[in-house]
Formats: structure tokens, C-alpha cells, sequence
């Protein structure tokens, strides 16, 4: 469960988690097996801070989406400020075996005309950058060598450590990050236990494209611990009932 100590609201109106962004709204998806859920959550609550939870129920899983406005803390001496950036946790507990878990963040299929997108990860980081003459928008997240070092910080499950090595032989890989027409990304992951549970992050952070210090680049390589860090330092702490 994400954020169980965080205070939370349940919203009445349900709809479709999204970041709105210069170049369209960053929608999210999950399929288990050969099955999407809907794109409108069973759930969704209001956290302190203008941030939200979605929650999702499956037979063989549960699935939560936080998401959040973000603060990288860039340091002002190396990184130009950002116009704006927002994250995402994306959680699944599994409460039997799942083959094959994707999930998807992406931007609409078609973009503004003078926009260019194209592959822009690195060590350990999966990412895309889109940009125009004014904006320049990049979304990232765990590519997947980090999700196997995740292993270690128990944002996924532990044995995933040992996949390091299929990382580099992609003949015989059947999990990882596809980057599809470079609008987004999709994480196909590596089949989960019951009672397994996998935390990956996204980050889209926007700047202006005049801006040549790679700040919206150096924003979206974090963790999702941060990223739950940063969110509960920032939020009374839940009581419940029966509590002072």
C-alpha cells in the first residue's frame, strides 16, 4: 500500500489519473496478463498538496497510482529552475502468480507538429524527450538494469537482483521497457509471486527549450522511495480512529 501513513480523502468523482503537460496530458495504463484495466480507477482519493491516489482491484492484484507535484531540488549553481514537474509511484501488489504485468505512461498519439520526440535515457534511466521551440519536455523513469538494482532497496522483489544478467541478452529477455513511437514508455515486467510487490517511478519535468543545462534530463532520475519520502515529509500524519 502506498502512503498508509499519509491523510486521504475518498473523491466521488472518478476519473482518469493524468499529468497535464505542455504537450498533452501523460496518461497512465496497467495490463495484467492479456487483460487492461479500465483507464478509470475502482478508487480515488485526495492526499494533502494537490496529489492523488488511484486504486485499482484485480482478482490476482491490486494496483495503486500516486501522483504527485515534484521537487528535484536541483542545485540553482548547475541546473536551470523548471517550469513545472510532477511524478508518479505506480505500485501492484500481486496476490497470486502474474505471468506478464505491463505498464504504460504515454502522451497523446499525436503530437503538435513542430514537436520532436526521441529516446533520450542513459545509465540506469529510461527516457524520452519531447520538444519545440519553446518548451522541452522530458519523462523518465527505471530502465531495465535499475529495476534489477531496485532489488536491493525492496522496490521490487528480491530475486529480481539475479536477472541482471538477461538484461544484457535481449534474445532471450521477455521483460523490459519499450519505447513504442517515443511518446512513452512501457514497462513489461518479469512475472511476480503472490505476495510480491513492485514500486517503479515516472517523472515528466518541462523547461524552456532555451535552457541548455539538461535540468529537465538530471529531474527525472529518482527513485520512488524518494518520491514517497519527499510526499510524507510533506503531509500531516494520518490518524485513525480510537487515536489521540
Amino acid at each position: 500500500m502506498l502512503l498508509p501513513t499519509v491523510p486521504r480523502a475518498r473523491l466521488r468523482s472518478v476519473g482518469r489519473p493524468a499529468v497535464d503537460t505542455p504537450f498533452g496530458q501523460l496518461t497512465f495504463d496497467t495490463a495484467i496478463g492479456d487483460t487492461p484495466l479500465s483507464p478509470r480507477p475502482d478508487e480515488l482519493f485526495e492526499l494533502p498538496g494537490s496529489r492523488t491516489i488511484a486504486r485499482w482491484t484485480h482478482p490476482s492484484a491490486h494496483v495503486e497510482l500516486l501522483l504527485t507535484p515534484f521537487d528535484p531540488e536541483l542545485d540553482p549553481e548547475t541546473w536551470g529552475p523548471l517550469t513545472d514537474c510532477h511524478a508518479g509511484v505506480w505500485r501492484i501488489d500481486a496476490l497470486a502468480r502474474l505471468e506478464r504485468v505491463r505498464f504504460s505512461a504515454g502522451l497523446p498519439a499525436r503530437l503538435p507538429e513542430d514537436a520532436d520526440a526521441g529516446w533520450d535515457g542513459g545509465q540506469a534511466l529510461a527516457a524520452i524527450t519531447v520538444e519545440d521551440e519553446k518548451t522541452r519536455l522530458t519523462i523518465g523513469g527505471k530502465d531495465e538494469e535499475a529495476i534489477c538494482w531496485a532489488a536491493h532497496a525492496g522496490e521490487v522483489p528480491g530475486r529480481w537482483a539475479t536477472l541482471i544478467d538477461k538484461v544484457y541478452n535481449r534474445s532471450i529477455s521477455t521483460w523490459g521497457v519499450d519505447f513504442g513511437n517515443y511518446h512513452g514508455m512501457s514497462w513489461t515486467l518479469p512475472p511476480l509471486e503472490a505476495g510480491d510487490h513492485c514500486e517503479l517511478p515516472v517523472v515528466a519535468a518541462w523547461a524552456p527549450s532555451a535552457d541548455e543545462s539538461a535540468n529537465t534530463w538530471y529531474a527525472v532520475t529518482v527513485s520512488p522511495t524518494v518520491l514517497l519520502r519527499q510526499v510524507t515529509a510533506a503531509a500531516p500524519p494520518r490518524t485513525f480512529p480510537g487515536t489521540a
